[in-house]
């Protein structure tokens, strides 16, 4: 049912979607009611000439009608959502076995370091894109979201996600991709003047293609590596001055 929000690209899309458009009815319903009720009530009692106006107290049983009808629809909603909240937002409920990639925001790009061969984060083999994000599509994948400067917000509505980045936290946000394809990756935090412009592109590629990539970038940056430690003299040793130049230069 895609007839007023875009069609998802996310395993956990469609929940989201659903529980929208359950929330969607509730509040279109009580509107109708509301206003339905006042139309009435306005041409019920409007001003007629001879009526006297009256004072009227209320009445307690309609008042805890209307309290506790909304207590019960609203706690409803809330125990609907509490699965699909912890499946997307708590790391105890992540998938196992994620592709993880680090992405840092700052104004006004996002930068996406991979972790190389090593498959650490930190070391001399990793390699970035900038305003790009390159993942499998149909395996989940755990990025670690930072900010260097101020808040920004990682935002994919084809995905259905969307996480603040706050300096100084990593915060961890998931998503698994049904569809290869480019997908636009937006800033929904107001981050300064240039917060318009913070746009980048998250390409989802076919398994086997993606690898085909991964390995393509590995092997530049052990290429990279190994022109660096051919470039140095002779005297120098793998303590040396010599071989931080070379690690500074491969990345």
């Amino acid at each position: 049912m895609n007839w007023l929000l875009d069609p998802s690209f996310s395993t956990f899309g469609p929940d989201i979607d659903r529980l929208y458009y359950i929330i969607l009815v509730i509040t279109g319903l009580v509107f109708v009611i509301t206003e339905g009720a006042l139309i009435w009530f306005l041409i019920r009692y409007r001003r007629k000439e001879g009526r006297k106006a009256a004072y009227v107290h209320g009445s307690v049983k309609a008042e805890v009608i209307w309290t506790t009808v909304p207590f019960v629809i609203v706690l409803a909603l809330a125990l609907m959502s509490k699965g699909l909240w912890d499946q997307i937002k708590d790391p105890a409920h992540f998938p196992d076995n994620p592709y993880e990639v680090l992405v840092t925001a700052r104004q006004f790009e996002w930068i996406t370091t991979y972790a190389g061969a090593d498959g650490e984060f930190g070391t001399d083999d990793d390699f970035t894109l900038t305003n790009r994000v390159q993942v499998p599509v149909n395996r989940p994948v755990l990025v670690h979201l930072e900010a260097e400067d101020v808040i920004h917000s990682f935002f994919v509505p084809d995905f259905r996600v969307k996480q603040d980045a706050v300096p100084g936290m990593r915060m961890p946000v998931w998503f698994e991709v049904i569809e290869p394809g480019e997908y636009t990756l937006g800033c929904a935090e107001l981050c300064g003047i240039g917060h318009y412009r913070m746009r980048g592109t998250i390409q989802v590629l076919p398994q086997a293609e993606f690898e085909a990539w991964e390995s393509e970038q590995i092997a530049l940056r052990s290429g990279t590596s190994q022109e660096n430690l051919a470039a140095r003299s002779p005297g120098e040793d793998d303590n040396g001055s010599g071989a931080d130049e070379a690690g500074r230069g491969g990345r």
